[in-house]
């Protein structure tokens, strides 16, 4: 009996080797060769994400894919680089380059189609090829620009305002417009256009002029607890600008919040909402901001579109001892 499970076993082997000596043959046709050239694609990424809140339909929308330098000085320009840098180690992230989001949103509140913030457009704070890519982000989410019947700014900052026009010509020619009227009466001051060159300021000032001025009679200024559309409300947050603003989104029950620039990075700008963000125009007024937006998300359990937070910028808050932590979404809000 022994002898009889040897001889099976040696006959196993032999049967075994066979089979992986004639095994590349007969595989040869199936799988390419182990030499074969292929050209790498790059990376990529969804140019949307789509969602329901009650009977609204929620939309973010990739406007850029640029990898910057930072987060420091955008995120903590008052503390020393390397504790910023320190904050990225800690949670696996590069020290000196981020990927910002750059995303606008549309709400289908079944009456109107609202878009809030517009891009870069052509000459926003990414050049092209790199920002400026609403419409083409619009169109694979089968959305058009003459779609589109309210425009709401957050602020007036070229990555938010510049997609409005394209070639002098408006990008969504049906559209009225909603902006904070602190917001606009200060970028319409001539004092802005007084700004030194080359920063932030005057660059917005001038879009301004040429961007949001044009409109101001199909412009709804709006101040704080006011109405975009039904289920639209208009909540402050200002610091980032004199006139920053928020926006509530609630239907049948369902809430998210749309916080503009309330973050410049979901992890820095939450583990420490008091350090000076660097294009905030009021520094300890857009930090005492984000405390209490943040404050506000955690307590109230409230989904969030942040637009600089990484793609598809849509998630939560939660408090991480004194300070606050983001958790992106994942299939919370597909129920």
């Amino acid at each position: 009996m022994f002898r009889q499970k040897i001889i099976m076993t040696r006959r196993g082997a032999v049967a075994c080797a066979a089979a992986a000596l004639a095994a590349p043959a007969l595989l040869r046709g199936l799988v390419a060769p182990a030499d074969a050239k292929a050209p790498l694609s790059g990376p990529a990424s969804a140019a949307y994400l789509r969602f329901r809140l009650g009977a609204f339909e929620v939309t973010t929308l990739s406007d850029a894919a640029a990898m910057i330098d930072g987060p420091w000085p955008i995120v903590g320009e008052d503390r020393p680089a390397a504790e910023v840098e320190a904050v990225m180690r800690d949670n696996l992230l590069p020290e000196k380059r981020f990927q910002p989001g750059f995303t606008p949103t549309v709400v289908n509140t079944g009456r109107e189609l609202i878009l809030f913030d517009t891009g870069n457009g052509p000459d926003g704070f990414v050049p092209r090829p790199a920002g400026g890519r609403l419409a083409g982000s619009m169109a694979q989410a089968g959305l058009r620009p003459e779609q589109i019947d309210v425009v709401a700014l957050t602020h007036c900052h070229p990555d938010h305002m510049g997609g409005l026009m394209e070639g002098g010509k408006p990008v969504f020619p049906n559209a009225r417009y909603v902006v904070g009227a602190d917001e606009h009466a200060f970028w319409s001051e001539e004092e802005r256009l007084q700004a030194p060159e080359g920063g932030n300021e005057l660059a917005s000032a001038k879009m301004f002029r040429r961007n949001v001025a044009p409109f101001a009679e199909r412009t709804t200024f709006l101040k704080p607890g006011q109405e975009v559309a039904p289920g639209v409300t208009a909540l402050a947050a200002f610091g980032h600008t004199p006139g920053h603003l928020a926006y509530h989104i609630e239907s049948a029950g369902r809430r998210l919040l749309i916080w503009g620039d309330c973050a410049h990075h979901e992890v820095a700008s939450l583990a420490h909402p008091e350090w000076s963000a660097f294009f905030d125009t009021d520094k300890q007024q857009g930090a005492d901001t984000r405390r209490r937006i943040y404050d506000m998300a955690a307590t109230e359990r409230l989904p969030v579109i942040g637009y600089h937070t990484s793609f598809p910028s849509a998630g939560y808050v939660e408090r991480a001892g004194a300070a606050y932590r983001w958790l992106p979404l994942t299939y919370q809000l597909n129920l």
